[in-house]
C-alpha cells in the first residue's frame, strides 16, 4: 500500500510548478510597497535638515557648510520616516534591500549649489 502512496504524490509533483524561486535566472518582483533603501534626488535638496530630525535612529546627516548628505546604511532601519516627512519630496524609497557588507559604510552624496531666483527688475 505505501508504494502507491509514494507514487501518487511522485506523480502530482512532476506535473506542478517548483515551490521555490528560480532566483538567479529569474530576478524576483518586487512587491510595490516593499521597503528597501533610501535613495536621494541631489538636485532637488535643500539641506532642511527635517529628514535627519525624524530620523529614528540618527542614520542621516545634513551638513549645510560642506552641503552634503550622508546615510549610514547599516543603522537604517527603513522606516520611511524621512520620506514622508521631506517637503521637497526629493528622498524615495527605492524597492532593493542594502547589498549586505562587513564594514559600516557611510554614503554622502555632494548636494550641488542651487541658482538663486533672478529678480524681475521694474523699468
Amino acid at each position: 500500500m505505501g508504494f502507491y502512496k509514494i507514487s501518487k504524490h511522485v506523480l502530482k509533483s512532476m506535473f506542478k510548478k517548483p515551490a521555490t524561486l528560480m532566483y538567479p535566472v529569474i530576478p524576483r518582483q518586487w512587491q510595490e510597497r516593499t521597503r528597501g533603501n533610501i535613495g536621494i534626488d541631489a538636485e532637488s535638496c535643500i539641506l532642511c535638515n527635517i529628514c535627519a530630525k525624524k530620523c529614528p535612529t540618527n542614520a542621516i546627516k545634513v551638513d549645510r557648510d560642506n552641503r552634503t548628505w550622508d546615510i549610514e546604511r547599516m543603522q537604517c532601519i527603513q522606516c520611511g520616516s524621512c520620506v514622508e516627512t521631506c517637503p521637497k519630496k526629493c528622498l524615495v524609497m527605492n524597492p532593493e534591500y542594502t547589498t549586505p557588507d562587513t564594514v559600516k559604510v557611510i554614503d554622502s552624496i555632494s548636494i550641488p549649489e542651487q541658482p538663486k531666483p533672478e529678480k524681475a527688475v521694474s523699468e
